[in-house]
């Protein structure tokens, strides 16, 4: 089936590099990118953007003649247990380069069984992670990784949420109540990080972008020491720009 491409949103690029990797491992003798163009509908001018990011992150390889095969990345992503800790690993190395990339931890968090959990990370010594001084499962309202994930869900879940980790205020910046935090998360664009400037913690800004892989709600965070927040939103869409390929990552 053809697909329109929508530039406009990096994770949504997705869908379209999952296309072309099941026409890639179709083909084991391998495909040229017209030849992928005409099977996925998708321009040889969009195609070609996604196939660097998947040469990039190892999912397809191309042979001496230009056609494309798969790539070590996408043959380690098995079945089982095999699979598990071949896509752990992709991940983590995927978070380690991304943390590089901006300066900063940055963490992989899922909303699994209705709590907040971070999944993976990736900090350092130059690059330390925030301090979790209040347990993140009870800080959804106050942290970007938090808001990021309730952004994701509906009202009914939203409440359900805070209806077992009350509002509780963690410092002077902390929304408090229900009603003007709703109104936030409704108004996010889908598009543009979620911010948390020193609402979670004194001394620490954060931005969160969403993880979409069909139905399950993630997303993408960073942190950054108070001293650091002029670098926040340039790294914020630096991140934000790196998303697809983690959550390609996710999707497979």
């Amino acid at each position: 089936m053809a697909l329109k491409p929508e530039p406009t949103a990096p994770f949504h690029s997705v869908q379209y590099a999952l296309r072309v990797l099941e026409t890639v491992s179709r083909h084991g003798g391998g495909v040229t990118d017209v030849q992928s163009a005409r099977e996925t509908g998708l321009p040889v001018a969009h195609l070609s953007s996604l196939l660097l990011m998947l040469r990039r992150e190892g999912y397809v390889e191309q042979v001496a003649d230009g056609a494309y095969v798969i790539g070590d990345s996408l043959v380690l992503l098995g079945s089982g247990l095999t699979r598990r800790e071949a896509l752990e690993a992709k991940l983590q190395e995927t978070l380690t380069e991304l943390r590089d990339s901006v300066g900063a931890a940055v963490y992989i968090s899922r909303y699994i069984d209705g709590e907040v959990k971070i999944t993976q990370f990736a900090d350092g010594p130059r690059t330390p992670k925030v301090n979790e001084w209040v347990d993140f499962r009870s800080a959804a309202h106050a942290s970007a990784v938090g808001k990021c994930l309730l952004t994701q869900l509906d009202q009914n879940g939203r409440r359900d949420h805070l209806s077992r980790h009350k509002i509780a205020r963690l410092t002077s910046r902390t929304i408090t109540s229900e009603r003007i935090l709703f109104s936030k998360l409704d108004s996010q664009p889908a598009t543009v990080p979620v911010l948390d400037l020193q609402e979670y913690a004194v001394g620490t800004v954060c931005a969160a972008v969403p993880l979409t892989a069909g139905s399950a709600v993630g997303c993408l965070a960073l942190s950054l020491p108070i001293e650091h927040a002029h670098r926040l939103r340039a790294a914020a869409d630096t991140l934000n720009r790196r998303a697809a390929p983690v959550v390609l990552s996710l999707a497979i």
